[in-house]
């Protein structure tokens, strides 16, 4: 073999071990994320928590498919008029507000990647928000005055999705 095939050949060799060890870490990284199981109107699903001011910011940013019993939950430590932006949003989608019981107290639908730089934010102080893939409101029968269940001890725990 030529020393430029050897090289070749080390070449694609080395590549592949970063791409599957890049693909490890990506794996490991989402399975860490915190999670809990949300019930709300007549669905169930699995929330990715996002508790830091990081977590918040960067949200559902980038994904471009959020499956119909996938949700982000985002937690605040105190109630407030808590906004919602679409930035670098790939993907229409639901935004419900909870306040402290976790009862809903504002909903915005169909809210569009489009309207980024607008700030969508309910009236009434939360404590969480959820985001569902758009019409999952609809779907799910979920209404002002409903009461999400999930348990709030999860939100402690380092648990992946």
């Amino acid at each position: 073999m030529s020393v430029q095939k050897d090289s070749y050949a080390w070449f694609w060799v080395t590549l592949m071990i970063v791409a599957i060890a890049a693909g490890i870490i990506f794996l490991i990284y989402e399975m860490s994320r915190p999670k809990v199981m949300l019930h709300l109107g007549d669905g169930i699903f699995t929330a990715r928590v996002a508790m830091t001011d990081g977590e918040r910011t960067k949200g559902l940013s980038g994904v471009n498919e959020l499956p119909k019993d996938k949700a982000m939950l985002f937690v605040f430590d105190q109630d407030g008029k808590h906004g919602i932006w679409m930035k670098d949003m790939e993907i229409p989608i639901d935004v419900v507000w909870l306040d402290r019981e976790r009862r809903v107290v504002y909903i915005a639908r169909e809210v569009l990647p489009e309207s980024y730089p607008e700030v969508y934010r309910s009236n009434i102080p939360a404590r969480y928000v959820v985001e569902f893939a758009a019409g999952t409101v609809q779907e799910r029968a979920i209404r002002i005055g409903m009461t999400a269940q999930f348990n709030e001890e999860m939100l402690k725990e380092d648990v992946g999705w």
